[in-house]
């Protein structure tokens, strides 16, 4: 029984005692979030833990350990255990009060840093962490503005836009409400799920991730008729919008944008062949 033990309570046995813990409960990348996991609570790296993997882990970090593994089995987020996550290659904090940030959205940069120039006044609309504007202002030489209806989400943007060091002017808005001056480009990556999708969704996403920042009304649509109506108010003539969408939303916020009198309106696909990122440009 004691040497039983002492191997669980060795690095390699937590490990394996963390990656059966994921499996028995349909974890996905158990072993992936295993890892992580223990790298997070006890700092080691890959070399690190092979040349140390049958020493004992320290008790407080053992103890650490299940406690996350403990946490992620019941389908909390790796990254909300951790509090972070890449994204363009800059680190980013997260909590429950946002989105995490995905590797489809950095599309969204890419295609909007095509269009910025310099010294272009930009808006993130639900900005969220602060990802999307926070990788523009660092990329680009842009005036950075972002807005969010929420004060947990903006804290969090607030906080890793100084860590990153980056300039950007937050506003806590209900979409524009709040919001003054004209842009040369509008960003965003809005509410875009279906209502009566979400019960649907994995655990990870329906159970943790902010419901206000994933329910997008009864057809998903409701932010993009807004975004589009609004915007114009805000654009200066020729001015881009940018907006992330839903796998089958490729023909429906186009034609939102084209009701609005927007052109050269173009549907973007990711590396999975699927509609990723609307541009509309208001002439």
């Amino acid at each position: 029984m004691q040497q039983e033990k002492a191997e669980k309570c060795s690095y390699c046995g937590l490990l394996q005692w963390g990656i059966g813990a994921l499996k028995a409960q349909e974890i996905t990348e158990a072993a992936s979030d295993a890892w992580i996991l223990l790298e997070h609570v006890t700092g080691i790296d890959r070399t690190h833990y092979f040349l140390k993997m049958t020493e004992s882990c320290p008790k407080e970090a053992a103890e650490s350990y299940r406690e996350l593994i403990g946490r992620r089995a019941r389908h909390m987020p790796v990254q909300y255990l951790t509090g972070e996550q890449e994204f363009m290659g800059y680190s980013f904090r997260v909590n429950e009060q946002v989105l995490i940030p995905r590797q489809d959205t950095e599309l969204l940069v890419l295609e909007a840093e095509k269009k910025i120039r310099p010294g272009a006044a930009v808006l993130d609309m639900c900005t969220g962490s602060g990802c999307i504007i926070i990788s523009l202002a660092k990329r680009c030489r842009i005036s950075a503005f972002a807005a969010d209806i929420s004060e947990g989400a903006l804290t969090v943007a607030q906080e890793n836009a100084a860590a990153l060091q980056a300039d950007v002017a937050f506003i806590k808005s209900d979409l524009f409400a709040a919001v003054e001056g004209k842009y040369d480009c509008i960003v965003s990556n809005p509410p875009y799920i279906a209502s009566g999708e979400i019960p649907r969704l994995m655990p990870e996403v329906r159970d943790y991730e902010p419901i206000t920042a994933l329910d997008g009304s009864a057809d998903g649509l409701r932010f993009y008729r807004r975004i589009a109506a609004d915007a114009k108010k805000f654009l200066k003539p020729g001015g881009w919008v940018f907006c992330e969408i839903g796998f089958d939303q490729g023909k429906t916020v186009p034609e939102i944008f084209e009701k609005e009198g927007y052109q050269e309106i173009i549907v973007k696909k990711d590396l999975a062949g699927l509609p990723r990122v609307v541009t509309a440009r208001l002439c």
